[in-house]
């Protein structure tokens, strides 16, 4: 598919067709990114910890969760002292 370059005020773009657009589910907002030679658009997330919860998942399958401080390390600073 070809697209015409039009001017958007000092900048250039391409229309979008309105059925691509529903295919690919974009609304608002694009990520562009360099490949090779190419200019790939892809739909912005729009919820950005979507994948979190597998994310969550796997480390603790992988035992990669494991507490970096001790957990009877006194957070609460209750009985520090200051100098």
């Amino acid at each position: 598919m070809k697209a015409k370059i039009v001017s958007i005020g000092n900048s250039k773009g391409i229309r979008i067709p309105k059925v691509l657009l529903k295919q690919f589910n974009i609304h608002d907002q694009v990520e562009l990114e360099i490949e090779e030679e190419r200019i790939v658009i892809k739909p912005a997330k729009s919820k950005p910890r979507e994948g979190w919860d597998k994310a969550f998942k796997l480390m603790h399958e992988r035992l990669d969760d494991a507490l970096l401080i001790d957990e009877k390390t006194d957070i609460d600073m209750e009985g520090w002292e200051w100098k």
